[in-house]
């Protein structure tokens, strides 16, 4: 089981681990033995994440999620597949928990006065810079 917050535990039936060789370190050991995982979690049918959340986990995992709504994290960062694959669980973890913190909400601003009037000067002095580049009219026609 993952604990990702007080709420939230992934249970171990969610989750699906394959081992792949890494490219990481590990000298000849590298092309023998596989020691990256890929975990695969079905965001879309999890029964461990409320609705907002999932769907806030889609969009802000982006391309780690398939269409089928599959996360896939790949961890090869270590020489061992114990050290990967706990490197995986945290990664997971750490996506759920962002997923679920609600985003805050926006507060509407103006800008201020002395904002627009530094906008409008700045606008003016671009003009200025325009206008003197144009040709001067000839007098005679």
């Amino acid at each position: 089981m993952v604990r990702v917050t007080e709420g939230i535990r992934i249970g171990e039936d969610e989750i699906r681990e394959r081992f792949i060789r890494s490219s990481g370190p590990g000298g000849q050991n590298v092309n023998k033995v596989a020691t990256a995982v890929q975990l695969r979690f079905d965001v879309r049918n999890s029964p461990s994440l409320a609705v907002e959340v999932r769907e806030r986990l889609i969009r802000l995992a982006g391309s780690r999620v398939t269409r089928e709504g599959v996360l896939i994290i790949e961890a090869g960062r270590f020489r061992t597949q114990e050290r990967n694959r706990r490197d995986a669980r945290e990664r997971l973890a750490e996506w759920v928990r962002r997923a679920a913190a609600p985003p805050r909400r926006r507060k509407k601003t103006r800008p201020t006065g002395e904002a627009k009037a530094r906008r409008l000067e700045e606008k003016h002095r671009r003009g200025e810079v325009k206008r003197a580049r144009r040709p001067i009219p000839d007098p005679e026609s």
